[in-house]
């Protein structure tokens, strides 16, 4: 199924790129970059025009087109294949047990926490992720880290594009050994490479990620400012969240202002003057919640009455281990006293992801829609997808069905290339 997509730029325009930056990394970055579009995105743009054997290479490592999903397998000596939340070999509740850190992360610090714990033991040489950028704050820069310090300063949520996978390709010729700290997307991105390039499974021994929501444009965070009343240019930081958690989405200027939103203004309002333009990829994705990963680390939210709540409270993780070296992982951390953990039930998470839950189980119609709509379509295999049909229920697939032709329909796939 891959093969309808001939060029790369037929992978954008049909909303297919998840902005990973895994092309730029592998096929150079004198014939592909990334940078954002007219539709500030962040997109692949050819420098030179790429050969039918660079378009092979994109194809088998693309995660936009196509993904598989955990193999159970991984689960059978200990845990579960979970119908709706995947492979989960261990699961907890639980936070940095450095202060300075779980106050500055967007939640508990779990992501930091592990990052910088693999350096400090020797586990890899260094760190893949992302931070707000120092010349652009209110867009964000895939950096290599080799020090706790460094991945510190990268601890807070970036909710906007960013291409965190454009090193990877130099950090296996170096011969470095790495962890990718990154969205489920781009994790999906390093497991399509190790199915071709047989360095990651040595050199990228550890992915960890996080409950993804989606990726917004530059436009959302443009929009806020000016709700604010400031201009980009006079914009110092902008932090989406951290600082406390959920922590406030923080503006402040050169010359000293600052304003701050709530979780729930910022996020989950509808009289807001921004909107969360999520990319048309992010709502058809299979894995939100970080099924290829060795670990994820969603939020875990305070639950009152059965409902998650976001007053600003101390900052909570889970650390979901998917596979062997994931609940290795975990262990040797809380071993060591890297990270605190408490028990933590499916039934609980059940409740505070039930979001995510929805998104699950309404995949497989919005696949089928693209389907009828006669649009060129990803290849997502092995994400359980009659039992999420069933989960969905026969109204809700249909009427999910209906709303993501109506919006094909409406070119809500479509991007510009530029």
């Amino acid at each position: 199924m891959t093969s309808q997509f001939s060029d790369l730029q037929s992978i954008v325009t049909n909303g297919l790129c998840t902005g990973c930056g895994l092309c730029e990394s592998v096929i150079g970055n004198d014939q592909v970059e990334m940078k954002l579009t007219s539709a500030s995105r962040m997109r692949p743009h050819e420098i030179q025009p790429l050969d039918d054997n660079d378009m092979e290479k994109i194809r088998a490592i693309c995660p936009g087109i196509a993904l598989t999903g955990p193999d159970k397998s991984q689960v059978e000596d200990a845990g579960v294949m979970h119908d709706v939340w995947g492979p989960i070999r261990t699961m907890h509740r639980g936070w940095s047990t450095d202060e300075d850190i779980r106050f500055r992360s967007a939640a508990g610090g779990a992501m930091t926490a592990l990052g910088c714990y693999l350096l400090e033991t020797g586990r890899v040489d260094a760190i893949v992720h992302v931070r707000a950028s120092v010349d652009r704050p209110m867009e964000t820069d895939a950096i290599v880290s080799t020090t706790p310090e460094e991945v510190c300063s990268g601890s807070q949520s970036r909710y906007g594009p960013a291409a965190p996978l454009v090193n990877v390709n130099r950090l296996l010729d170096q011969g470095l050994r790495m962890a990718v700290l990154a969205k489920p997307c781009d994790v999906a991105a390093i497991r399509r490479l190790e199915a071709v390039d047989s360095r990651v499974e040595q050199q990228i021994p550890y992915l960890i990620t996080i409950f993804c929501g989606g990726v917004p444009s530059v436009t959302m965070v443009e929009d806020i400012i000016k709700y604010h009343g400031v201009s980009p240019e006079e914009v110092s930081t902008f932090r989406f969240r951290g600082n406390g958690w959920p922590g406030f989405t923080h503006v402040e200027t050169h010359d000293g202002r600052e304003f701050d939103l709530t979780y729930e203004r910022a996020w989950l309002s509808d009289d807001v003057p921004w909107k969360y333009d999520n990319q048309f990829r992010c709502k058809i994705c299979p894995d939100a919640i970080g099924e290829l990963a060795d670990i994820s680390c969603p939020d875990s939210w305070v639950m009152v009455d059965g409902k998650p709540i976001y007053d600003e409270a101390p900052g909570a993780n889970l650390f979901i281990a998917r596979t062997k070296r994931g609940q290795e992982l975990v262990a040797a951390a809380a071993e060591d006293g890297a990270i605190h953990l408490d028990p933590f039930t499916i039934d609980e998470l059940n409740l505070q992801q039930a979001d995510h839950l929805a998104r699950r189980t309404d995949n497989p119609a919005r696949l089928q829609a693209m389907a009828m709509e006669g649009v060129p379509e990803p290849d997502f295999q092995n994400f359980r997808s009659d039992e999420m049909t069933h989960l969905a229920g026969t109204e809700r697939h249909e009427a999910t069905i209906r709303g993501t032709r109506k919006r094909i329909q409406g070119a809500d796939h479509r991007e510009p290339s530029e």
